[in-house]
């Protein structure tokens, strides 16, 4: 998966490293992180962890502060959400099936989905927030090796921490 590369009509902040973050996420490692820790299959990180790209999924939290600029990645620093976090992951989509559309086509479709999945999770239109957006999207080795198609996207609240969800939090 890559993520944020932002564009300047979709970002209203100045730059910083989470902004320009472009992580390549691929699950080419036999022996990577674990799964998230969850309290059951498809439930709440029990645990602060480096956990699998691939098992992060909508409405886990993370610390963003974790993630380096510019790096590879396999794993996300994910955390409890009622534990300090700056960033939780709040929709997500699958692409069709297909020949890799490119970097610069998958950062549009996030950014388009992400964007119109914003207001209907914040509570208010992104434009109106002080929260920021950017997606997930799946890179050209994942896409061609794993058949990741899913878009996920990361709500950033540019290194301010909060506990619990910013579901409805309308800020």
């Amino acid at each position: 998966m890559r993520g944020p590369t932002p564009d300047a009509s979709l970002r209203r902040r100045p730059s910083t490293p989470v902004a320009l973050l472009l992580l390549a996420l691929s699950g080419c490692a036999l022996l990577g992180p674990d799964e998230a820790p969850r309290e059951s299959p498809g439930g709440e990180i029990t645990a602060s962890a480096d956990a699998d790209v691939f098992s992060v999924q909508v409405g886990d939290c993370l610390n963003m502060n974790g993630i380096e600029e510019d790096t590879a990645m396999e794993s996300l620093p994910v955390v409890p959400c009622a534990d300090p976090h700056d960033g939780e992951i709040y929709a997500q989509t699958e692409l069709p099936e297909g020949d890799f559309p490119g970097d610069d086509a998958l950062m549009t479709q996030g950014e388009e989905f992400c964007s119109a999945e914003f207001e209907a999770f914040v509570g208010i239109p992104y434009d109106d927030s002080a929260l920021y957006l950017w997606p997930l999207t799946p890179s050209q080795g994942g896409w061609e090796t794993v058949d990741d198609r899913v878009i996920q996207c990361v709500l950033d609240t540019d290194g301010e921490l909060v506990t619990g969800t910013l579901k409805g939090a309308a800020r």
